[in-house]
This record gives C-alpha cells, sequence and structure tokens, in this order.
C-alpha cells in the first residue's frame, strides 16, 4: 500500500481548497483543511478493519454514483451528465438484490475492531440498507410516484437547471440528457400503469395539481427545459452557443414536448379516472402498514400515529396561547377591533390581506427575503463555535412549481464547487406577508437547512454518504429549532414578526394531527383543511397545498415537530447537567457535526459529548 505524506497532503488539500475559492487570506491553514492541524503528528494507525470498511464506503458510493447519475449532478459530480438513471421496476428489483449483498458484507466487518465513528458510519451504512428493503414488500407503493410537490416532469426541470453549462461538452451533455428524457416519461408510464393493477393511484386532488404543472410547463414561451440552454458560460463561443441552442429547440419541440403531452395525456385519460377522492393510505391494500413504515422512516422514532397526534394537539395549544397574546398587542398597535375582541379567525384574515402586510412587487419580495439574509449572517457567530465556509444565495423558484408552492433550499455540491440555494416563491408576493418572512429565512438558508447542511458536507473526516446523507426529522427538526434561534438573538424584533414565527411553529404542530388524521384516521381533505385553517391562522390555499403534500407524501411531514423536539430536549439536558460549563455555541456544533443522523443516535452523541464536556 503507499505511504502517503501527511504534510503533502495538507499542501495539496489547501491548494484544492484555494482553487475551489473556499481558502481566503488571513484563514488559519486548519480552516481551509480541516484535518490539517494535526498532520505534522504521527498519524494514528488504522486497522485492517477500517481499511476495509472505507473501502466499502467508497466503493458502493461510486456505485451509487454510476446507478444515480442524476443524484450524482447534485452532489456536483459531473461524469454522469449524459444520461438519466433506469426508473423500471425491473432496476427496483436488481436494486433490492443489491442492498442484501451489501448487507451480507458489511455483517463481515468487525464492529469490536472499529472506532467509535466508524462503528457509527457501519450502523447507519446498515440501517440504509435495511430500509430500502423494507420498501421491497410493497409493490403498490412504489409506483405512487407523482405528487403534489414533484414529479419526473418537474425534477427533471430541477435537473437540467442544476447542470453546468461552461464548455461544448457540458453543452452536449446537457442535450444528451434531453434526448434521453422521452424514454424516462415511458418507464414512467409504465409504472403508473402497475399501480392502477396494484391498486395504487394518487388522490384526485394531487393529481390535478400535477395537470396545472404540466400545463403550465408545455405553455410557457420559455420552456423550463431549454431555458437552461439560454445561460451558457463564457467559455462557450458563440458558435457553439448557436449550435447548441438550435439542436436544444428541437429536441424540446420535437422529443421533450411530446414526451410530456403522453404524460399528460396518460394521466388526464387512463390515470385521473381512476383516482380517488382521498388519499388516506387507510384506503389502499397494506396502507396502514406503509404509513407505519413511512412514519417510522421519517421520525426515526417507534411514536406511533396516535401518540403523535396527540403530541401535535398538545403543541398547538401551548403555541396557540402565545399567537392569542401577541394578537391583542398587535390590534392594538393597529387600532384592529375584531382582534380586541379575541376573534382569532378574523384576526388572522386580517392578518393575511392587508395590503400594509405585504409587498408591492416580486422584486420587492425577493428584495426583502436578502435584506434578512444579510442581517441574519452577522448574527451567526453569536450562535456557533465554528461556521461552515460554504455560501448561499437567495432565488426565485421556478414560475411552473405554481404560485401557492412552498419554498424550499437546495444545498452546496460536495466538492464545494457550487453553493446553496434558498429558492423562494417570487409568484406568491400577494399572499406571503412580510411579518412571515424572518422565521421562513431562518429555516430555510441560516442557521438553518444551509448552515446544517453546508456544514456537514465539510466534516471530511466522515465517509461521503454521511456528508451528503440525510435523516428528515434531523434535517427539518433542526431547521424548525433554528427558527427559535432566531428569536434567540432578537431578529423578530417586532410583534407582527415574533406572531409569524409562532405561526410556523404552529403550522408544524398542525402537521403531526393533520398528516396522522388524514392517514391513520381517514379524515377528508376539507376537514384536514379546515382544522390546518382555524388552528393556524395561515391562509386556507396555501393550507390546500399543504394537505395535498401530506396526503402524497405520507409522513414526512411528521419529521419537523419531532425532530425539533428532540433538539430542545438535548439543549435541556445539557444545561442541567453542565450548569455554568455549558456553551450553547459548543452545543450546536455537537449536534451539528457528526453529520445527519437518527434522533436516537443524536442523543447518544450529545450524551458522550456532555460526558467529555464535564
Amino acid at each position: 500500500m503507499k505511504t502517503i505524506d501527511p504534510k503533502a497532503a495538507c499542501a495539496t488539500a489547501v491548494v484544492v481548497a484555494f482553487n475551489r475559492r473556499q481558502f481566503s487570506f488571513g484563514m488559519p491553514l486548519f480552516l481551509a483543511a480541516p484535518w490539517c492541524a494535526s498532520a505534522g503528528a504521527n498519524a494514528p494507525e488504522v486497522s485492517p478493519e477500517a481499511r476495509t470498511l472505507h473501502a466499502m464506503f467508497e466503493r458502493v458510493w461510486e456505485e451509487n454514483m454510476r446507478e444515480f447519475p442524476s443524484w450524482a449532478t447534485w452532489m456536483g459530480d459531473h461524469r454522469f451528465d449524459d444520461r438519466l438513471e433506469d426508473a423500471s421496476l425491473a432496476a427496483q428489483n436488481r436494486r433490492f438484490a443489491q442492498s442484501r449483498r451489501r448487507l451480507d458484507e458489511a455483517s463481515t466487518i468487525a464492529r469490536d475492531a472499529l472506532n467509535a465513528t466508524d462503528r457509527v458510519s457501519l450502523d447507519l451504512f446498515v440501517e440504509q440498507q435495511r430500509q430500502s428493503l423494507r420498501l421491497e414488500p410493497f409493490l403498490g407503493w412504489r409506483t405512487v410516484t407523482l405528487s403534489a410537490l414533484s414529479g419526473v416532469h418537474t425534477d427533471f426541470a430541477d435537473l437540467l437547471a442544476r447542470m453546468p453549462l461552461t464548455s461544448r461538452t457540458e453543452g452536449e451533455n446537457m442535450l444528451a440528457r434531453l434526448r434521453a428524457f422521452p424514454a424516462r416519461i415511458d418507464q414512467e408510464i409504465d409504472t403508473l400503469r402497475e399501480g392502477i393493477r396494484q391498486g395504487w393511484v394518487s388522490a384526485r386532488p394531487v393529481l390535478k395539481r400535477v395537470m396545472q404543472q404540466l400545463d403550465t410547463q408545455l405553455a410557457a414561451k420559455l420552456s423550463p427545459f431549454f431555458e437552461p440552454l439560454t445561460k451558457p458560460g463564457a467559455g462557450i463561443s458563440a458558435n457553439d452557443r448557436n449550435a447548441l441552442q438550435e439542436a436544444g429547440k428541437e429536441i424540446v419541440t420535437q422529443q421533450v414536448n411530446p414526451a410530456l403531452q403522453r404524460l399528460r395525456q396518460f394521466v388526464a385519460l387512463e390515470y385521473l379516472p381512476r383516482a380517488p377522492v382521498s388519499g388516506a393510505l387507510l384506503h389502499y391494500p397494506n396502507g396502514q402498514a406503509v404509513y407505519n413504515l413511512e412514519a417510522a422512516k421519517a421520525t426515526t422514532t417507534t411514536l406511533t400515529a396516535d401518540a403523535l397526534h396527540a403530541i401535535g394537539l398538545r403543541e398547538l395549544t401551548k403555541i396557540r396561547a402565545e399567537m392569542e397574546q401577541l394578537m391583542h398587542q398587535i390590534s392594538r398597535k393597529h387600532r384592529y377591533g375584531p382582534g380586541l375582541r379575541g376573534d382569532f379567525a378574523a384576526f388572522a384574515s386580517w392578518m393575511n390581506t392587508a395590503p400594509r402586510f405585504f409587498a408591492k412587487s416580486p422584486t420587492e419580495l425577493m428584495t426583502g427575503y436578502r435584506e434578512i439574509s444579510k442581517r441574519m449572517d452577522a448574527e451567526m457567530p453569536r450562535l456557533f463555535a465554528q461556521l461552515p465556509r460554504a455560501p448561499y444565495g437567495v432565488q426565485a423558484m421556478p414560475a411552473f412549481k405554481g404560485a401557492d408552492a412552498a419554498e424550499y433550499y437546495n444545498g452546496p455540491a460536495l466538492d464545494g464547487s457550487r453553493g446553496g440555494t434558498f429558492f423562494a416563491n417570487a409568484l406568491a408576493y400577494k399572499t406571503r406577508p412580510t411579518w412571515g418572512m424572518a422565521t421562513l429565512v431562518a429555516h430555510e438558508a441560516v442557521p438553518g437547512h444551509h448552515l446544517q447542511v453546508s456544514r456537514s458536507i465539510e466534516l471530511s473526516n466522515l465517509p461521503r454518504f454521511r456528508r451528503d446523507g440525510g435523516y428528515t426529522a434531523y434535517a427539518e427538526g433542526w431547521a424548525l429549532y433554528a427558527e427559535t434561534l432566531a428569536r434567540d438573538i432578537g431578529l423578530y424584533h417586532d410583534a407582527e414578526s415574533l406572531f409569524g414565527h409562532l405561526q410556523w411553529q404552529a403550522f408544524r404542530a398542525a402537521r403531526l394531527v393533520v398528516d396522522t388524521g388524514i392517514h391513520a384516521q381517514g379524515w377528508d381533505r376539507e376537514k384536514a383543511i379546515a382544522f390546518m385553517t382555524e388552528r393556524t391562522g395561515v391562509n386556507r390555499s396555501f393550507v390546500a397545498s399543504e394537505v395535498d403534500r401530506y396526503t402524497s407524501w405520507p409522513g414526512q411531514a411528521l419529521a419537523y415537530m419531532v425532530g425539533k423536539l428532540k433538539f430542545d430536549e438535548l439543549r435541556e439536558k445539557s444545561k442541567m447537567a453542565l450548569g455554568n460549563k455549558f456553551d450553547l455555541r459548543k452545543f450546536h456544533n455537537a449536534v451539528l457535526d457528526q453529520g445527519a443522523l437518527p434522533l436516537t443516535v443524536l442523543e447518544r452523541v450529545v450524551d458522550d459529548w456532555i460526558a467529555a464536556q464535564a
């Protein structure tokens, strides 16, 4: 085995960091390459078991990049940008067999011979393979691929927008993917037809949203599938740019749009007529077992649907009491009568419609988000002992997603070649009150998703599958907890913005009630919308889109409040155990610096940190 000089490796890392614009003059060397600080010391001996383990991790990572080239693109690996993954049911079966082989291989590694970090990595790797295999018996559920938020049509548009276009070769990759898209659509239609045979078809309101998305894409003056070709980098010559755009127009017109038309026709004529009014999982074959599986996966707990429902009701009661106190304060400030009389529904309606609370244009809304982001950036050293280097931006989300689509975040590339992005819904400027903007930035950008995800990506001591790993309860729990941190440092500077913060907290608590209400108790769509609107004061059109999201993505919405409550619990546990030794900044790095984890593993990490601090 080749011996690596740690000092030379460190120097190489610094050069790489510099070339990726991760290095700034004056930055300490160990921040340019975090492990360089100990490079001059004798490196610890690596056991044969550890070498075998990490060789397996690297090989599986490489297999996954090849198997899922779209995911590789999202991760910043552009070696396979000229292809799309095989999404057929036969390919799914092949991947299940692959997961079994990986489990067999992992079982041969002596766990006791590994250090603590590697033991956690092995445990997470094994659990990921097992989680994949838990879906194998539920063929019908695996065919439900069109949701209120996403589908092959929206995912492909997002993927093209993520691809680099700085050379003729990269342009040819984009054209190759466009040519591959019709076959991908045909696979999707085959899968959806199997769903019909299995008795699994998405709910009617969900499919109506899918139809709207398809119609918007097909009617767009500038197709979202062609738009990336209109933004070439400076390195592409005028001749190459024109050639790529001419070829792209022809492919979109002659191949991509006809494929979208086939999907639309299938949904309209075959799929939608068989769609149930309710998407409650308990009405589908083995649907209750599917829901239990999805709830456990999302929360990384064994909490039952009844327990989750009860937690949601409890948290809603607490949050609503504080919201009503603010209602009286805001009503006095603006001399608003119904709020003074305790009419929460009328007050919420006023807050959601009064012109004083809204931007006058999409540009003004986006400017507001960016100004809030700058203010929050400046406060981050008060909350964290170490901060990630990756930058982030605030952009308007694609118009075809619709004016009632929820905001979201996309993380940076693993190699540092691309920053993170908070996508705000600029089209929603008439329905997004300005008093709700600060808490949304805290969730999606900093100290929420961007800070957590970019910190994880930069943990070079962890295997790559952990650096880009995602456990929804951890990631969304952190982002919801992060909203409360913005309160701690005074960024909700008036009663209105604090009301907005509490409203979003209530919204996540209501998700526990509504998600379990739909899928475990059989609530219909109208009951879910009415409950959520009344208990949170969020405008009805947005609530309706969210209820359709929970219908088509069961369990995912449970993760937010469950994860947030765990972060709250661990922070209080640490304060009680450490007393005046407790350092909030160090606590935050302790919970972030192992990457995303199941909540049970996170608790063990914090227990170890408490012991070390004490």
